[in-house]
């Protein structure tokens, strides 16, 4: 039931992420500036998690409240989420949890499958950020991934240069750098320049890019966190964006590339073909199986032979929208939980 003294109206939803700052995921900003009142926002900390006063907990990828570097940082962090399930059921809290990965990318070990579980038990309410995410029992709303088009409005943008391919983001394992490295080496064309920026997710994989720059002039990379700027202008100066992931689900890197109006090279799935075909004819190059050279060649004799709309189609990812929905959301939890009238 509603607090004594507060108003019915307002709803208290904590994130299960930081307070918003200059490296946050643009798409959590972006959202939390668009929730309308009466919603207060709260940011996460486990002692607030434990212990504060609030209708909702709101999930963006909860694998990483498991996570630590260090092994006893690991299991201290386990044994909170697991008080935090005990309290999330003893207060009948509203547990809503966005859907941005079908499953975690890497697999954090037995007793984090364990306590996901029990967090996928406590959730009342699911939202995928696109159609093609299977619904989940007991409600899944449909909640688009919004674009990132008034986030870089402000920011200069280069024209692009013709046979230059970008790769940016967080490079992690299963986004598929090396196919990349391996398809860019062996397309024998002059002219086409590889450009490669984001943070490496580990040693390895910084190794392999390095080297890569070494063997191959056309190769290049920025192998670190990019600003908002910085990141405008190197997806600007591209001709084409490749996103060769071997998992590929939901992807803010594509709507970011596809926001500042480059046209994407990315492999057919069926989130990635409906993009495709709500954006425009000629914005979502999609490919088979493995990446080939043959395959990067035709993507870019694709983007020069034009037939696209001045920019993609954005207009249902519009963050008013996406707000209220959210709104709406949390209430359809609160309901549902019987906390609420």
């Amino acid at each position: 039931m509603s607090r004594p003294g507060v108003d019915a109206d307002r709803i208290v939803v904590l994130f299960s992420t930081e307070r918003p700052g200059p490296t946050t995921n643009p798409y959590l900003s972006q959202l939390y500036g668009a929730l309308p009142a009466p919603l207060e926002q709260r940011y996460f900390s486990m002692r607030e998690a434990l212990w504060g006063d609030y209708d909702v907990l709101h999930l963006h990828w909860p694998e990483y409240l498991l996570r630590h570097p260090r092994r006893i940082g690991t299991w201290a962090k386990h044994a909170c989420v697991l008080l935090l399930l005990v309290r999330l059921r003893a207060r009948r809290t509203a547990v809503v949890r966005t859907l941005h990965n079908v499953q975690p990318h890497e697999d954090g070990g037995r007793v984090e499958r364990w306590l996901l579980r029990g967090l996928d038990r406590a959730t009342r309410r699911w939202i995928r950020i696109n159609a093609a995410t299977p619904p989940r029992v007991p409600a899944t709303d449909t909640i688009l991934h919004g674009h990132y088009r008034d986030w870089f409005a402000a920011m200069p943008r280069p024209s692009p240069e013709p046979g230059r391919l970008l790769h940016f983001g967080l490079i992690r394992p299963y986004k598929g750098v090396e196919s990349l490295i391996s398809a860019m080496e062996r397309l024998q064309d002059p002219q086409v320049r590889l450009r490669i920026c984001g943070r490496p997710s580990d040693a390895r994989i910084r190794r392999d890019v390095e080297q890569a720059c070494l063997r191959d002039p056309r190769i290049s990379a920025r192998l670190d966190y990019l600003d908002d700027a910085t990141l405008a202008a190197e997806v600007g100066l591209s001709e084409l964006v490749v996103l060769p992931y071997r998992q590929m689900h939901n992807s803010g890197t594509l709507l970011l590339a596809l926001s500042l109006g480059r046209p994407v090279l990315a492999p057919r799935s069926p989130a990635n073909a409906a993009i495709a075909d709500e954006v425009g004819h000629g914005w979502v190059h999609l490919y088979e199986g493995e990446l080939a050279p043959s395959v990067l060649a035709d993507a870019l004799a694709r983007t020069r032979a034009g037939g696209r709309t001045s920019l993609p189609d954005l207009s249902r990812r519009e963050w008013p929208a996406i707000g209220l929905a959210h709104l709406a959301a949390y209430r359809d939890a609160l309901a549902a939980t019987g906390a609420r009238p």
